[in-house]
């Protein structure tokens, strides 16, 4: 349980930050929520120049978290801001789509199709936040988001620390995360990606001291719990803007007409999401004509990722964080 003071102070916090302090991105007092150099799908960059020039400034780059297959889904922004993620994913979804967006600072929300709302990274009560992306969401519907983590649990000098709380102060460790996804409901957490945070501000780094962040993007999927059994899946192809293969997550990457074997739990979000049409299951053992490919060993961790990924270290480049997105989808 998170006192009701602590909750009002966060946000009166958000508001007064975000809402009347912060007119565009410069204002920031540390990079840690610049968005990362990520490669953008043509397909979402020709969607992103449609936008108003006076939207994009007053976004804070917290992480472009844009998932496939959105062609007639409802879409939940949560901690939209100033909604440009939402413009450009209401091109997405098409005539049959809906999206709607949800953040916590009034003064950010500015059409009537915003509405406020608790965004994760500023929450206190992290599970809450959860708990209720999950209950809103259709079964086989999807919450995607970028978020920063810790290395380990914050202490009570870095929460309240009033800059810090831009960002960092609101850091989940890792662990909980993966945690309280599983215990309101999710299937385990895939881990897309992650990238290193810096601050850049010497005095930041002296209040943070050894502690270390990264932002990562994480799916998880309201799906049935089913048995490990696996399955062979091969990637048919149409899902738009991946007609040659479809990188589902730091794990899997299915590329079109290739046998690739996966968990049971990965099967059951394939089988049971809005991702079924773009697959083709076999059950194991059943003879596909050519090779199989055997996954390469998965992470929840993102420490670990971006080791794996070849960084030296977990503090020399810079990320992104805070961004949510919920898909509410067939």
């Amino acid at each position: 349980m998170v006192p009701v003071g602590v909750a009002m102070e966060a946000k009166k916090w958000s508001e007064d930050n975000y809402g009347k302090t912060l007119k565009k991105t410069s204002n920031l007092k540390s990079n840690a929520c610049l968005a990362p150099s990520q490669p953008i799908p043509a397909f979402v960059l020709k969607a992103l120049q449609k936008i108003h020039p006076e939207v994009t400034p007053k976004y804070y780059g917290c992480g472009l978290v844009v998932p496939e297959c959105l062609e007639d889904c409802k879409l939940l922004d949560l901690g939209s801001g100033s909604g440009r993620d939402c413009y450009m994913l209401s091109q997405l979804v098409g005539e049959k789509g809906h999206v709607t967006g949800i953040d916590m600072t009034e003064d950010q929300v500015h059409n009537l199709l915003f509405r406020s709302w608790e965004h994760i990274c500023f929450s206190p009560d992290k599970r809450k936040v959860l708990s209720d992306a999950y209950r809103l969401l259709k079964d086989g519907g999807e919450l995607y988001f970028s978020d920063v983590y810790s290395s380990r649990k914050l202490s009570d000098e870095i929460k309240n620390h009033k800059v810090l709380w831009e960002c960092l102060g609101g850091a989940l460790w890792w662990g909980d995360q993966v945690r309280l996804a599983q215990e309101v409901g999710f299937s385990p957490p895939r881990l897309v990606t992650a990238n290193v945070i810096t601050v850049d501000n010497m005095e930041l780094e002296a209040i943070l001291g050894d502690y270390q962040f990264v932002s990562a993007t994480y799916r998880l999927f309201k799906v049935p719990k089913i048995s490990n059994k696996g399955s062979l899946v091969i990637y048919n192809g149409n899902i738009t803007g991946f007609g040659e293969s479809l990188e589902f997550d730091a794990q899997y990457t299915f590329k079109v007409d290739e046998v690739v074997e996966v968990d049971g739990k990965v099967a059951s979000i394939l089988s049971h999401s809005r991702f079924a049409e773009g697959f083709t299951f076999q059950p194991p053992g059943v003879p596909a004509g050519c090779g199989v490919k055997k996954p390469k060993v998965g992470t929840v961790n993102p420490f670990e990722l971006v080791l794996q990924l070849g960084s030296a270290t977990v503090s020399s480049a810079t990320g992104g964080c805070c961004g949510a997105e919920s898909s509410c989808c067939k």
